[in-house]
């Protein structure tokens, strides 16, 4: 269980992506600096990620939306998420002048997009148990940290896989998401209809 949840929720962090955007960002930074916009940005994708986890339950409340239609459009932007990137065209452009791009738009929208916030309220929503809660919360945090390590590792990285490389590694992510898209749409539509 901890470690299927935490590879989709690797993939739907979409790493690669990340990767190509913060090293075309971060440009010629040096190390030190490289490692401060790291930190900075793991931070801020742990504390929006946990924020999603625990107010979905609540959300859902307060719109009186059941969970089988937000799995359906939850899936559904994920789904748009990963064609976005299988077609390469989920790159965002900074603003002129910007010079943080940790928070907007690395965090927020690439990182925790619409289809991440949808993956993560939906699980935080299915998270009844401590147990669940448990393997939840850990595997969420491991594909963070397993992410920043990808970000550590960058320069290394883009050396040895060159940017196609990591295109193609973005490419087939989409590919992933959007399987795991469609088991989302499709678990939200079946439980409606037996409902």
């Amino acid at each position: 269980m901890f470690f299927s949840t935490y590879i989709k929720l690797f993939f739907v962090l979409t790493p690669f992506m990340v990767l190509s955007s913060f090293l075309t960002w971060a440009g010629s930074t040096d190390s030190g600096n490289r490692h401060r916009l790291i930190f900075r940005f793991l931070i801020a994708v742990v504390l929006i990620s946990m924020l999603l986890l625990v107010v979905g339950k609540h959300l859902f409340a307060a719109f009186g939306i059941t969970l089988d239609s937000f799995r359906v459009g939850a899936g559904l932007l994920l789904l748009l998420s990963a064609i976005g990137l299988v077609q390469g065209k989920a790159f965002y452009e900074l603003s002129d002048g910007q010079s943080d791009f940790t928070i907007v738009p690395l965090a927020i929208p690439i990182t925790v997009g619409p289809g991440t916030t949808g993956v993560l309220m939906v699980m935080g929503t299915e998270m009844v148990t401590w147990q669940q809660r448990l393997v939840g919360i850990s595997s969420l945090l491991c594909a963070i940290l397993t992410l920043g390590m990808l970000l550590y590792m960058g320069t290394f990285l883009e050396k040895h896989l060159g940017q196609l490389g990591l295109n193609v590694l973005s490419k087939l992510t989409g590919l992933v998401l959007a399987a795991f898209s469609v088991q989302i749409m499709m678990q939200g539509i079946s439980n409606q209809l037996l409902n």
